[in-house]
């Protein structure tokens, strides 16, 4: 593709923006990208793609192309960033933004979506700030007319961070961050299995020269037993404590030994600590050989991760819209995640105190650069000691209160994790942990067992739920029979980890107390279950491992259909709750997607069929469409299938696709590991919170836009529609608008 001419004047009342990746590459860049170009095009606007980052506006010509529809297409699923991305010296140079606003000028854009890390961003800002002297000079020189200077006075900005440290201050996940964490913990866990058949320790660098964000949360989903990160170096002595807590482990049976360094990681000194120099250690301390892996660059590679498809559409579709609306004299702004919500924070405060982080660090002051990382990451190491210290637990106090820990209702890819923070987190505060096996049956039964540390040993990351865990809600028959257990095993709390039946055999548990006064002990729910439509949290421990293999599905469906002219209707789990299919299908790219929350008509169904008709006879090749399972009784997966491949003829044909229960199955995420460590360290506090004030409330605790907050289970009712079994309010259904933006396409 060529250069683009200089705009008419006519052509300048059109918005103009472009898009650039600068910096380090980060997986979900091209999703952001893809958002970014198609929002602008469905909203009347012209995109340019900037190539090579601030270079290819410095350069001009061929670094500067008018993007259309299909040229970000089929760039959802693939790694890095298709428009390239550079760390420019020559942008720091004042010359060299004069000639970025020269060349941008000749083009008629004066909005720009910025997508890198800190650098990046405050190059942005310099270059807003710059722009109206920028052009003064440019108009000085002859270089532009004193027209088109006056036609674009202001540079509006919107930044999208792009890093796999995860290190802005003030945002809670950044774009790559969570695919990153996907290599290091498949890395883990294929080095898990070599290090148990040979009892061998392993010892793991993994990136962030100042932020510890990806050793810290590798540490925990991958059930380490030692982490070095730059924001918390370990006091003088640390070797001696490193060994000594090494060959506990050991002594207590456990075969596979992994230690993780930041690679930033130092002492309190400033010494730095290598992967090497651990390893050397324990070469000296326990006379025993460590093997030093090095991730590197393997991190930033491989597919982006659902999450990083799916947010980083989210923020490009955000993007547009705030850069658009955007007037003269507006501040430039990062939009990032906080809270699972798409929130703008201060450019220029948000570089500023990030910046202050390794400031801090080198001046040795760790609880300030601790205390700007956020108080989620404040807990999260603190967690970390108290999942890897059994030192901590009293084990010769046999009048610690019990707490029973039960999965109930169906499957959820992150229960065992559940049940291993449970035991390892309720000895470390004081309890005994009881494992109920098989749900409420087992509770009524007396299918109890006390649980040790060693018991769970190995459970944080895998699949499936070695307590067993079954559908059955308890019936009122049996409330006595379960009750004569609750007494006869002394059980003080009860912990129930599941999704909608665990919720309504609790509720049934807490409204009976009054019958049943072995019932009135505190009571609390966790969320898991992978169609995530449960009171009280706005993701559930489960949705992120299932949205992962819907979406590394439809991966490989639509690569089957590369050959031919197809439409796949693929189906998703989630009952007559529709998350999977919505967010599964913007993660995946779909055209289409049907839910139950939106209806499904015989006339919308026809205008879809339309839809194929035209675009597959003026050179589509493959078309999407997801259907919730229960999205309408007749209308069905088999129903679509036949429907669109009657009216399709000879243009398409069509195929389906029922994902089934593969949606279930698998090791549990890194983002579920740890949010079910997080959930079941809330609700553990929650119990202890309880005893404390003498109470015996029935809660759940879940993740909202606020945080981690508390529920009254009483109220289960009234929060839930019954009928559809989903929450009354749903927030990813300000998601959808998306879809239509990103997928529709013009003539949809």
């Amino acid at each position: 593709m060529s250069a683009t001419p200089a705009p008419t004047p006519s052509a300048t009342r059109v918005p103009r923006l472009g898009i650039l990746t600068s910096g380090g590459d980060a997986q979900g860049m091209n999703a952001a990208v893809r958002a970014v170009v198609r929002t602008a095009l469905s909203l009347g606007a012209e995109v340019f793609a900037i190539y090579e980052g601030y270079q290819g506006m410095i350069e001009g010509g061929d670094g500067i192309k008018r993007f259309d529809w299909d040229d970000v297409g089929s760039i959802l699923h693939k790694g890095g960033t298709v428009i390239g991305t550079y760390r420019s010296l020559d942008f720091k140079e004042r010359w060299g933004r004069k000639q970025a606003a020269a060349n941008l000028v000749d083009r008629g854009i004066d909005r720009l979506v910025v997508i890198g890390g800190d650098g990046s961003l405050s190059g942005a800002d310099l270059f807003a700030r710059e722009w109206p002297d920028l052009l003064t000079e440019l108009v000085t020189e002859g270089r532009i007319t004193q027209t088109e200077a006056d036609a674009h006075p202001a540079l509006m900005i919107a930044g999208l961070v792009g890093s796999i440290d995860n290190d802005l201050v003030g945002t809670d996940m950044t774009i790559g961050a969570d695919s990153a964490l996907h290599r290091i913990i498949e890395a883990l866990d294929a080095l898990s299995s070599t290090s148990a058949s040979h009892q061998r320790r392993f010892v793991v660098e993994v990136m962030g020269r100042h932020c510890g964000y990806l050793a810290l949360m590798a540490a925990i989903a991958g059930g380490c037993d030692w982490v070095f990160v730059p924001e918390n170096p370990p006091a003088d002595g640390w070797e001696d404590r490193l060994a000594t807590a090494l060959k506990r482990g050991r002594e207590q049976g456990r075969r596979e030994s992994m230690v993780i360094v930041a690679e930033g990681a130092q002492g309190r000194d400033g010494t730095p600590i290598t992967a090497q120099r651990v390893a050397d250690v324990i070469k000296d301390k326990l006379n025993e050989e460590a093997r030093v892996t090095i991730l590197g660059h393997v991190q930033r590679g491989g597919r982006p991760s659902a999450y990083d498809r799916w947010a980083s559409t989210w923020l490009g579709y955000k993007a547009v819209h705030q850069v658009l609306a955007a007037q003269a004299g507006d501040p430039g702004s990062v939009l990032g995640i906080r809270g699972n919500r798409v929130t703008p924070v201060d450019l220029v405060e948000a570089v500023r105190t990030t910046r202050e982080v390794p400031q801090h660090i080198a001046a040795k002051d760790f609880d300030q650069a601790m205390a700007l990382r956020g108080g989620s990451f404040h807990e999260m190491a603190d967690i970390f000691d108290e999942l890897n210290h059994p030192e901590r637990v009293e084990w010769s106090s046999p009048t610690r209160p019990r707490i029973a820990v039960l999965h109930a209702g169906g499957l959820a890819p992150g229960m065992n994790t559940t049940a291993e923070a449970a035991v390892r987190l309720g000895l470390s505060r004081g309890f005994r942990v009881m494992g109920v096996r098989n749900g409420f049956d087992g509770l009524r039964d007396g299918d109890l067992t006390e649980l040790g540390w060693g018991d769970v040993e190995g459970w944080m990351g895998e699949g499936g739920a070695n307590l067993g865990t079954k559908r059955d809600v308890p019936e009122i028959e049996h409330l006595y029979s379960i009750s004569r257990a609750i007494e006869e095993h002394q059980i003080s709390a009860l912990l129930v980890v599941g999704g909608f039946n665990a919720y309504e055999g609790a509720w049934l548990l807490n409204h009976e107390r009054d019958r049943y006064p072995a019932f009135n002990i505190p009571i609390v729910c966790v969320p898991a279950s992978i169609d995530n439509n449960l009171p009280g949290s706005e993701l559930a421990i489960g949705a992120d491992t299932a949205l992962n293999a819907i979406t590394e599905s439809i991966d490989r469906i639509k690569q089957s259909g590369t050959a031919t002219k197809r439409c796949f209707v693929v189906e998703a789990m989630g009952r007559q709750c529709g998350y999977l299919a919505a967010v599964g299908g913007l993660a995946g790219g779909a055209e289409r997607i049907y839910l139950h929350e939106e209806g499904v008509t015989l006339e919308m169904l026809v205008r879809d069929l339309e839809w194929m008709k035209d675009s597959f006879s003026t050179g589509r090749r493959l078309f999407l469409a997801v259907r919730s399972e229960g999205a309408n009784d007749h209308y069905t997966t088999d129903f679509l299938t036949r429907l669109f491949e009657e009216g399709g003829g000879e243009l398409f044909d069509v195929r389906q696709a029922v994902l089934g229960h593969l949606q279930q199955g698998g090791n549990p995420t890194p983002f579920d590991r740890l949010l079910a460590v997080r959930l079941v360290s809330r609700a553990i506090t929650v119990i202890r919170g309880q005893f404390e004030t003498g109470k015996h409330d029935g809660l759940y605790v879940g993740l909202t836009g606020a945080g981690i907050e508390t529920g009254n289970l009483a109220h289960f009712h009234e929060v839930m529609d019954m009928k559809t079994r989903r929450p009354v309010d749903q927030w990813w259904l300000e998601l959808r608008p998306i879809v239509e933006a990103t997928a529709h396409g013009p003539g949809a």
